[in-house]
């Protein structure tokens, strides 16, 4: 009889420590799993959207804004690090002062995701639920190809904004809005 071993499932903290090999990945349930490399448009919009919040939030002193896939731990016992591409955490969550040098220990408040054109709504759906567990507040994601967004939270409906629409999150960064179909110019 043949007995097929299971890999070894990964902690955020392994998974962390392993070289770069120029793959783009996530750690999902202890396991590491391939990204597809986004075309050049959705790196357009993560430079725009996280350039639009980051002057809001330095403006304002509020907090930090993280992008580029910088990984949060989503999930313990087996470990998930998600990659979100725009993520703003408060100075109440992260306190000023030196960053820690791994994962931060509390979620960010908000997380803005670029939707791609190979990305599936269900595995979207499956993010979204992975970060709400974890203590995100809210979550946009940004849809290029209909110019909408998606606003999910914990506590209220999911909400749709069409280009015409202000974008705001008023529990998270009082004062921040901005028409939808801005994001896209």
């Amino acid at each position: 009889m043949t007995t097929l071993l299971e890999p070894k499932l990964l902690t955020a903290e392994e998974y962390g420590r392993l070289p770069d090999d120029g793959r783009l990945t996530e750690l999902v349930s202890g396991r590491i799993v391939e990204m597809n490399r986004p075309f050049t448009s959705h790196g357009y919009l993560m430079i725009r959207v996280s350039a639009l919040l980051w002057h809001f939030v330095e403006q304002y002193g509020l907090g930090r804004v993280v992008g580029g896939d910088a990984g949060i731990v989503t999930r313990r016992d087996p470990d998930s690090v998600r990659g979100p591409d725009v993520a703003f955490y408060s100075y109440e969550r992260i306190p000023r002062g030196p960053r820690p040098d791994v994962y931060w220990p509390a979620s960010p408040e908000l997380i803005i995701e670029i939707r791609s054109n190979n990305d599936h709504w269900k595995d979207i759906h499956q993010k979204v639920s992975e970060y709400l567990s974890a203590d995100v507040l809210t979550i946009a994601v940004v849809d290029p190809e209909p110019q909408r967004v998606h606003l999910f939270s914990a506590d209220r409906e999911t909400v749709v904004l069409n280009a015409t629409d202000q974008l705001t999150f008023p529990d998270i960064l009082p004062g921040f809005e901005i028409v939808v179909g801005r994001l896209f110019e």
